[in-house]
């Protein structure tokens, strides 16, 4: 019986990559010149400091638009607040992957909704789909890609 999971997963080395790649732009950058501006990355949350909010924001871009490049679905960043003192701003951005319990139970409410003739199983992090054809496996990813889901959504493991 074909199935599929259905996951929400990052590419851990391409993000750090990413991250590498911003902070040599950071010390290139006219702009970034004598400034203690920089990346932290520990695990899956970057740190991002800059001397003032408005260069955080800067930063923030040149670090999405790095992770895009790199492929890395900017849908899961989850932005902190900026903190600012005197000395220094600070915000910090955390990367989500794995599909919590309330966004699996959201999948499989869709598949039976829609009476598509397959089943939906949560499996801990991702959900697996089964079924009797490819096709109707394939229409149940086509429902998953109209969906508007909070995480980006990635589909392995297929066995015919």
């Amino acid at each position: 019986m074909p199935s599929f999971d259905v996951v929400s997963e990052l590419d851990m080395h391409e993000v750090t990559n990413a991250v590498d790649q911003a902070t040599r732009e950071v010390s290139n950058r006219f702009d970034f010149k004598g400034t203690k501006s920089r990346f932290e990355q520990k695990e899956e949350v970057i740190t991002l400091y800059a001397e003032a909010e408005f260069q955080l924001n800067q930063l923030l871009d040149i670090l999405e638009g790095k992770l895009i490049k790199r492929g890395v679905d900017i849908a899961c960043m989850e932005k902190g607040d900026p903190e600012s003192n005197v000395a220094e701003a600070r915000q910090t951005i955390t990367l989500r992957q794995g599909l919590e319990s309330l966004e699996a139970k959201k999948l499989v409410k869709m598949v039976k909704d829609k009476k598509l003739k397959v089943q939906a199983a949560i499996q801990g992090d991702k959900v697996r789909i089964t079924g009797k054809k490819r096709d109707d496996l394939q229409t149940a990813i086509a429902l998953f890609r109209e969906a508007d889901f909070e995480m980006p959504l990635q589909y392995n493991n297929f066995r015919d």
